[in-house]
């Protein structure tokens, strides 16, 4: 197979992988992802929920338990009582965590306001746009580790640009599983720089389940 023909195949499984496993989290909790602070902060609450050893639907599912009580800055979370987000939280089904979750969810949002007055993009300008520096930061939200960081990245690129491509190792787990490129700049030519982390979502997934190439 010409180099060329490999290519269009490749750009070929990339949109196909895309339109059937490239939903972002993002896109599940109902989040418009912007370059703003409010939609930062509903990734960053997101991020956090998913950190947990809980299935994904659930805390996909509270997190719009979470968004529909008006808590969808760092402000109006703080506004709520403990036992306001307990319940929030068990409406949404995560109820192993629900306590402790509470509390992290007011530190996150306390920490947010008073280092980086509620804006996670002072937080990126701060770790003057290095990836491995802003999950540094994000680490220090009790709650996000590794993982967490990883899942705020891969979703943000889509409104970050410059952090494009950032392919963490599920990513590049699931490009093998798939026959795609394992080398991050060869991967995101095959799709639109705002494609790339539709594309990540869908690669994770696949590292994660990867029977799901078989039912294509």
């Amino acid at each position: 197979m010409t180099a060329k023909k490999r290519s269009e195949t490749e750009q070929g499984t990339a949109r196909r992988l895309i339109e059937e496993f490239g939903t972002t989290f993002c896109d599940e909790a109902g989040i418009t992802l912007r370059d703003t602070p409010a939609p930062l902060w509903q990734l960053l609450v997101l991020s956090l929920l998913l950190s947990a050893r809980i299935r994904s639907e659930i805390a996909v599912a509270t997190a719009g338990e979470l968004f529909d009580a008006g808590w969808r800055t760092p402000e109006h979370l703080r506004e709520s009582t403990w036992q306001e987000r307990v319940d929030a939280l068990g409406r949404g089904g995560y109820r192993r965590y629900d306590e402790s979750t509470a509390t992290r969810l007011d530190d996150a949002a306390a920490l947010l306001l008073d280092r980086w007055t509620g804006d996670l993009r002072r937080l990126r300008e701060e770790a003057e746009g290095d990836p491995g520096r802003i999950a540094d930061g994000l680490q220090e939200f009790d709650g996000i580790g590794p993982a967490g960081a990883n899942i705020f990245l891969r979703e943000v690129q889509a409104v970050w640009p410059s952090l494009r491509p950032l392919a963490d190792d599920l990513v590049l787990q699931g490009a093998e599983a798939a026959g795609l490129p394992t080398d991050p700049e060869a991967l995101a030519e095959l799709v639109s720089g705002d494609d790339f982390a539709g594309l990540a979502a869908a690669l994770v997934r696949i590292a994660r389940d990867p029977g799901l190439l078989d039912e294509e």
